[in-house]
C-alpha cells in the first residue's frame, strides 16, 4: 500500500514536470494545463480514483503556498494599497457570498438561503496558487499585481470564516448575527496576533542563534506550518496567521538572513511552492469522476444551466464591484487621491477579470460533511460540490486563457521606472562604498594599489549607473542587451573551457564545482541585469 502511494505521489510529481515544460511551449498558464492534464488523466481506463482530502490541502499544500505568496509581497506597497485590497478581500467576499446565496436561492428549487450562503463562501474567494501562477509571467502593472496578490492573501481567511458560520447554521439550524459578528473579528484579530506573535519569535531566533544556512531553510519550511497549527488549534485563524507571521518575517528578513541561507531558501522554496502548485492543480482536474458520481440523481442539463448561471454571475459580482468601488473612491475624494494612486479603467477591468478560482474553494467545498447531526444526508451537497467544481473551471481556463489578450487588447501602460530606480539604487550603493572608503580608508587608498583600484572600481560604477540615469546614448537598451549578450559568451567560454578541464581530469573535482558554482552566481547576476 505504500509502495503504491510512493508510486503514485512520484507519477505526480513527474507528471508536474513535464506538463510545466509544456506549458512553456505553448505559452499557456501552467495551471491551466494541469487542471485540464487532470480532467483528461481522470478519464484514462485503470486510473485509480485520487480522492482530495480538505485536510490534507488545507494543512500540508495551504501553509506553505500562503507564506511563501507572502514572503514575496512587498509590504510596503501592500499597506500602500491597503484600502484597495481590503475592499476586496473582505467587502467583495461577502457581498459575493449574498450575492450567490440569493440568486441560487432564486435559481435552485428548494435551496435554501443558508445553503446558498454556504455556496457563496465557498466560491467568493479568488485562490492565492491560481492568481499568483496565471499572473506570473503576465506583463501588469505592479500595482494591480499587489492588489491582486494581497487580495489573494486576506479573502481565504474571509472566505473560511464565512464558510465556518455558514455551515453551523445549517447544522445547527440557527443563525444569531452578532454571535457572528464577534466571533469574526475575534477569528481574525486573534489569528494575526498568533502570526506575528510567531513570526517575532521566530525573528529572534534566526537573529540570536548560530544559526546555518541549513538550518534557516530548514526554520522557514517549519515555521508556516508552526503559525498555521498554533492558530487553528485554538479555532482562530490559521490563514491570517500565516499570512501576517510571513509578512513580518519577509519585512525584516535582511537583519536575519546571510547572503548563503537567502541563496539556499530561494533555491528550496521555488522547487518546493513549483511542486506543492503542480499537485494542487493536477489534484482539481482529478477530481471530476466522483464529483460527477455524487449528481447522478440529478437531471445533468439542468445542473449544468444551474452552474454556468452561477459562474456568470460570479464573474460579473466581481466586475461590477471594483468598478462601482473605483468610481465611489474617485468620487469621494477626488482631490486627496494623487495621480499615481487613480486606477484608469482598464487597469480596474483587469482587477475585475483576475478572479480566478483554485483549490481553496474545492477543498472548502469537499469539508462539507456527508450528513447533519441527525443522520440525514447534507443537503445539495453534491450540487454544492459541481458548482464549485464549474466555477473553478469556467475562472481558470476562461479568465486565465484570455488574460494574455485583454492585456494586449487593452494596451495597458505599466508606467513602471524599475530601471531608472536599478540604476539609482547602484549609483547610491557605489556611492555609499565610495565614502567609506574615504572616511575610513584615505591613507590605504594613497599608499596601497589594491585599495585604490578597488575605489576606482566603485567610482566606475557610479559613473555608468549616472549615466544610465542621465539617459546616456552609450548605455541605450540596445547597447545594454548587445552588453550584457557579451557577458554571457564570456562566462560560456570560460564555462566551455572549464568542461575541458574536468574531462581532462586536470584539477581536483572539488575546485571544479566551486569555480562552477562561481559561474553560476555571474550567470545569474547577469542575466538580471
Amino acid at each position: 500500500m505504500l509502495e503504491n502511494h510512493l508510486l503514485l505521489v512520484l507519477t505526480m510529481l513527474f507528471a508536474v514536470s513535464m506538463l510545466a515544460l509544456l506549458s512553456e511551449k505553448l505559452k499557456v498558464p501552467y495551471p491551466i494545463v494541469l487542471v485540464l492534464a487532470g480532467l483528461i488523466i481522470s478519464f484514462i481506463p485503470g486510473v485509480p480514483l485520487v480522492r482530495m482530502r480538505p485536510d490534507i490541502i488545507f494543512l500540508i499544500f495551504l501553509p506553505p503556498l500562503l507564506y511563501s505568496a507572502a514572503w514575496n509581497t512587498a509590504w510596503s506597497e501592500f499597506w500602500h494599497l491597503r484600502q484597495s485590497i481590503c475592499t476586496l478581500a473582505v467587502g467583495l467576499v461577502i457581498f459575493t457570498a449574498t450575492g450567490i446565496a440569493f440568486v441560487s436561492y432564486w435559481l435552485i428549487p428548494n435551496f435554501s438561503l443558508a445553503a446558498g450562503f454556504l455556496l457563496g463562501s465557498i466560491i467568493s474567494p479568488p485562490d492565492a496558487i491560481a492568481a499568483t501562477s496565471v499572473l506570473q509571467k503576465l506583463k501588469i502593472p505592479r500595482r494591480v499585481t499587489t492588489i491582486l496578490d494581497g487580495e489573494s492573501l486576506l479573502n481565504d481567511a474571509t472566505s473560511l470564516i464565512v464558510f465556518r458560520f455558514a455551515l453551523i447554521s445549517i447544522l445547527t439550524g440557527q443563525f444569531i448575527f452578532w454571535d457572528a459578528a464577534v466571533g469574526f473579528f475575534s477569528v481574525v484579530i486573534m489569528g494575526v496576533v498568533i502570526g506575528l506573535a510567531i513570526g517575532h519569535l521566530v525573528y529572534l531566533i534566526h537573529k540570536n542563534l548560530p544559526t546555518t544556512a541549513s538550518t534557516d531553510t530548514a526554520l522557514t519550511l517549519i515555521t508556516p506550518y508552526l503559525m498555521y497549527l498554533t492558530a487553528e488549534h485554538f479555532h482562530f485563524s490559521g490563514v491570517l496567521a500565516v499570512v501576517s507571521g510571513g509578512l513580518l518575517i519577509s519585512y525584516r528578513s535582511a537583519d536575519i538572513f546571510a547572503y548563503n541561507s537567502r541563496l539556499q531558501s530561494l533555491t528550496v522554496w521555488s522547487v518546493l511552492v513549483f511542486l506543492l502548485n503542480g499537485i494542487v492543480f493536477i489534484l482539481i482536474g482529478l477530481q471530476l469522476p466522483q464529483i460527477i458520481k455524487g449528481i447522478e440523481s440529478y437531471s445533468f442539463p439542468l445542473i449544468i444551466f444551474y452552474a454556468i448561471i452561477i459562474s456568470f454571475v460570479t464573474i460579473i459580482i466581481r466586475l461590477f464591484w471594483v468598478f462601482t468601488v473605483n468610481y465611489l473612491t474617485r468620487l469621494l475624494k477626488p482631490r486627496r487621491a494623487p495621480d499615481e494612486d487613480r486606477f484608469e479603467w482598464k487597469a480596474v477591468f483587469i482587477v475585475g477579470w483576475s478572479g480566478m478560482r483554485g483549490v481553496v474553494s474545492l477543498a472548502s467545498a469537499l469539508a462539507i460533511p456527508l450528513t447533519l447531526s441527525t443522520g440525514m444526508e447534507f443537503p445539495y451537497r453534491s450540487l454544492i460540490l459541481f458548482i464549485t467544481f464549474t466555477v473553478i473551471l469556467a475562472t481558470l481556463i476562461l479568465q486565465g486563457l484570455s488574460l494574455p489578450f485583454l492585456l494586449r487588447w487593452l494596451k495597458l501602460e505599466t508606467h513602471e521606472n524599475d530601471v531608472q530606480q536599478e540604476n539609482t539604487i547602484r549609483y547610491k550603493l557605489a556611492i555609499a562604498v565610495i565614502e567609506y572608503l574615504d572616511r575610513n580608508c584615505p591613507t590605504e587608498i594613497a599608499e596601497i594599489p589594491v585599495f585604490a583600484r578597488v575605489k576606482s572600481r566603485y567610482e566606475r560604477m557610479a559613473e555608468l549607473a549616472n549615466k544610465s540615469l542621465l539617459a546616456d546614448d552609450d548605455l541605450s537598451p540596445s547597447f545594454m542587451k548587445t552588453y550584457r549578450d557579451m557577458l554571457l559568451e564570456i562566462i560560456r567560454v570560460r564555462r566551455d573551457a572549464l568542461k575541458k578541464m574536468h574531462r581532462d581530469n586536470i584539477f581536483a573535482d572539488h575546485l571544479i564545482r566551486a569555480k562552477e558554482r562561481e559561474l553560476d552566481l555571474e550567470e545569474a547576476r547577469t542575466r538580471k541585469t
